[in-house]
C-alpha cells in the first residue's frame, strides 16, 4: 500500500472502504467520542510562562536542532527523581530534604502541608489555599504545586530547553472514508483550522495555571498524510517527526494502526494515546514512550464478568422482549474480530464466564466490512435465535449494530443486548442509529462516566470560563485536550528535570484519582488493582441503560430522542467492588440520563479567570 493523501479519496466513497477489506481495530475510535478524563493527581503552573507558539502545518525549516541525550548534561541539582533545590526568599523549608530556606521542586501543597509549612509559602493567585488545589472551577482539579524559582537546568532531553517543551499534536486529514465511516452518526463540523485555533487557547490555560518551571509548552500541529489504517503512512510520518521536528512527545496519532507509535518509540519519542490501544505488554516492551488512557481489553473483561456474575447470572431475562423475559438467562458473545489476538481474546472471555456460571451458548466473530454487513447480520441473528439465547453481550464496533438490531426485529427475535464495553456503542449519537423496538432492552456496562450539561462541567465549559467565549473547536474540544491534560498534569509533578523516565515515575507514583460520578477514575503503574503493571488509565466503570424514551442532547449538543440513563446516579465500581444487591436498571428511580448541574459533592467554588499568563 503506498502512502495515502487526502486528495486521493477523492470521490471514492465505499471503494475506498473496501480496499481495506474488514476495518480492523474498531476500538481505537474512542478517542472520537466527547469524552472527557482529567488527571488530578498534582498540580499548578507556572506563572511566568511564556506565549504559546504560532500553530502552523510545520515543515524542516520550522524546527529546531536535535538536543540529544550527550547535550543534557545539567547544571541543575536534579535528581533522577525531577527534583530541584533553588533558594526561596518568601519560602520556609519544604521539609522534603532542602536546607532552611530552599525548596525541593516538585513540592505538592499536601507534602507542604504535611511539613507545617504551606502558610509560609505563596502560592499565588492560580492556588486556591483553602482546598490546596488549584483555583479554576473543576471538582478533578489537581493540587497546587509550589511556584517555581532558580535555574531548571536548561536542556534536559531532546525537544526540552530551558524556556520551551516541544510537543507535536497529530491531527488526522479532514476527509478519512474509514474514519468517516465509523463515525457518521457523531461527525461533527469542526475544521482543524478550528481545532488548531482552540488548542492555541488550551495552552495559553496551562501556561497560566499549571507550574511548567519556567517553560512553556510550544504545541506544533502536524497533519498526517494518510488515512487511519495507512501503515506506511503512519511510519513515514512518524520518521518526519522525529528527525525533523524532534520533539519531547506527540500527542495522538493515527487510531487504526500502531505502526505510528512503533516508529516513534524506536527513535525514543514519547507518544501519547497515539494509535489503537493495545495489551500491557505492548507498552511495557516500550516504556517509557508509549502510553493509553482507555483502559486494554482484558481489564474490560474483567469489570464485565464481574458485573455479569453478580447481577445477571442464575436470574431469568427480565429486561428482554415479551418472549424471553420469562426464561433463565443464557448467554451468548458476538465479537468484532480485527486481529490475531481477538479469537485469544475471545477465548479468555469465555472461560471467564464459565468460571463464572455462565457459559456461553454462542461464541460468533464477524467482521466489520460495508460490502457484507447485512449478509453478516442475517446469519448472526439467526445463530442468536436458533442457541436460544436470551442475552446477547456484545463486544464490537459502532456501526454493525444498526444492522443486528434491524435484523433481530425482522426476525421477531429481542433479546438483552449487553454492552460488553464495546466502544461508541454507549454514546448517545450511536444509540439512536439503531432500531430503537431493540435498544429498549440494551443495558450494560462502560467506562464512560454520567454526563454533565457542557455548559456546567467539563472542557467546553472550561474553555469558555477562561476565554470569555466557547471553542471555535466547540465539539472537539474535550478529546482533542485529554491528552494534553495528562501530559500537563505529569508534567508538573515531574519537576524540572523532565525526560521521558522522570515523566514516567511520576505518572507512576500518582495515587489514583478522584472518585466521583463526572469521571473515571485513573492510575498507572503499581496500585494493587490489577496483578501488572498498569500502562492504561481507567480503572473503574458504571452501569447505563437505554431509555427509549428519554429526550436531550447528544454528545454534539443535537436534541433529540433516546438516551442512556445511569442507575444510581452513575455510581462507578473498582474492579471488586461490583454489588450483588440488585442495581434498579430500567427505573426511573435514581437514574440520570445527564446532570444539570454538578452532581453532589462534586461542587466546586465561584472562581474569577486569572489573565492568560502569556
Amino acid at each position: 500500500m503506498q502512502p495515502a493523501s487526502p486528495g486521493g479519496a477523492a470521490g471514492g466513497g465505499n471503494r475506498t472502504l473496501r480496499r481495506w477489506g474488514p476495518i480492523a481495530a474498531i476500538v481505537a475510535v474512542v478517542a472520537i467520542v466527547a469524552g472527557v478524563i482529567v488527571v488530578t493527581g498534582g498540580g499548578d503552573d507556572d506563572d511566568d510562562g511564556g506565549t504559546s507558539a504560532e500553530s502552523t502545518d510545520v515543515t524542516a525549516e520550522d524546527t529546531a536542532t536535535e538536543v540529544t541525550a550527550e547535550d543534557t548534561a545539567s547544571s541543575t541539582t536534579a535528581s533522577a527523581g525531577g527534583t530541584a533545590t533553588t533558594t526561596a526568599s518568601d519560602s520556609a523549608p519544604s521539609g522534603t530534604g532542602a536546607a532552611p530556606g530552599e525548596i525541593t521542586f516538585p513540592l505538592t501543597f499536601s507534602q507542604a502541608a504535611a511539613d507545617g509549612t504551606e502558610a509560609d509559602i505563596e502560592w499565588g493567585e492560580r492556588c486556591d489555599s483553602e482546598r490546596g488545589r488549584l483555583a479554576f472551577p473543576d471538582f478533578f482539579a489537581p493540587e497546587c504545586y509550589a511556584p517555581f524559582e532558580g535555574d531548571n537546568g536548561g536542556a534536559t532531553s531532546r525537544g526540552v530547553t530551558d524556556d520551551t517543551i516541544k510537543l507535536v499534536w497529530y491531527l488526522s486529514p479532514e476527509q478519512d472514508p474509514i474514519i468517516n465511516y465509523i463515525t457518521d452518526a457523531i461527525a461533527g463540523d469542526d475544521t482543524n483550522d478550528q481545532r488548531i485555533e482552540t488548542m492555541q487557547n488550551v495552552v495559553r490555560f496551562y501556561h497560566t495555571y499549571y507550574e511548567l518551571y519556567g517553560r512553556r509548552i510550544e504545541l506544533i500541529p502536524f497533519q498526517g498524510s494518510g488515512f487511519a489504517a495507512d501503515e506506511v503512512a503512519a511510519r513515514a510520518d512518524a520518521v518526519r517527526i522525529a528527525e525533523e521536528i524532534q520533539p519531547f512527545a506527540v500527542l495522538s496519532g493515527p487510531v487504526l494502526t500502531t505502526a505510528f507509535s512503533d516508529e516513534l518509540a524506536a527513535r525514543q519519542v514519547m507518544c501519547i494515546v497515539c494509535g489503537p490501544t493495545q495489551p500491557t505488554s505492548y507498552y511495557a516492551d516500550r516504556d517509557p514512550y508509549a502510553w493509553a488512557i482507555d483502559d486494554n481489553a482484558e481489564q474490560k473483561q474483567d469489570h464485565v464478568v464481574e458485573f455479569v456474575q453478580k447481577q445477571l447470572v442464575g436470574k431469568n431475562a427480565e429486561f428482554a422482549g415479551e418472549a424471553l423475559a420469562g426464561s433463565p438467562r443464557t448467554f451468548a458473545l458476538v465479537y468484532l474480530t480485527s486481529g490475531p489476538s481477538s479469537a485469544e481474546l475471545a477465548d479468555r472471555f469465555a472461560g471467564l464466564m464459565e468460571a463464572a456460571g455462565a457459559p456461553l451458548v454462542e461464541t460468533i466473530p464477524y467482521a466489520l466490512d460495508p460490502a457484507t454487513i447485512q449478509q453478516t447480520a442475517l446469519q448472526t441473528i439467526t445463530r442468536l435465535k436458533t442457541a436460544g439465547a436470551t442475552t446477547v453481550l456484545f463486544l464490537g464496533d459502532p456501526v454493525a449494530p444498526r444492522d443486528f438490531t434491524r435484523e433481530a426485529t425482522a426476525q421477531d427475535y429481542f433479546p438483552e443486548w449487553v454492552l460488553a464495553r464495546a466502544t461508541l456503542t454507549d454514546t448517545r449519537a450511536f444509540g439512536r442509529t439503531y432500531d430503537q423496538e431493540q435498544w429498549q432492552h440494551a443495558f450494560g456496562v462502560t467506562s464512560l462516566s454520567a454526563p454533565l450539561s457542557p455548559t456546567v462541567a467539563g472542557y467546553p465549559a472550561l474553555y469558555e470560563w477562561f476565554n470569555g467565549a466557547p471553542a471555535p473547536a466547540d465539539e472537539s474540544v474535550s478529546t482533542d485536550q485529554v491528552n494534553l491534560a495528562l501530559f500537563a498534569a505529569v508534567a508538573q509533578s515531574v519537576g524540572p528535570n523532565l525526560t521521558p523516565e522522570t515523566w514516567r515515575d511520576a505518572l507512576f507514583a500518582f495515587e489514583p484519582t478522584a472518585r466521583g460520578v463526572s469521571n473515571p477514575s485513573l492510575s498507572w503503574g503499581d496500585h494493587g488493582l490489577w496483578d501488572f503493571t498498569d500502562y492504561h488509565g481507567i480503572d473503574d466503570a458504571t452501569m447505563l441503560w437505554w431509555d427509549a424514551d428519554a429526550t436531550g442532547p447528544d454528545e454534539l449538543r443535537r436534541e433529540g430522542t433516546g438516551m442512556w440513563a445511569y442507575p444510581n446516579g452513575g455510581q462507578r465500581f473498582l474492579p471488586g467492588e461490583w454489588p450483588t444487591d440488585p442495581v434498579p436498571l430500567f427505573q426511573d428511580d435514581g437514574a440520570v440520563t445527564l446532570y444539570e448541574e454538578r452532581p453532589p459533592g462534586e461542587e466546586v467554588p465561584d472562581y474569577e479567570p486569572l489573565p492568560p499568563a502569556d
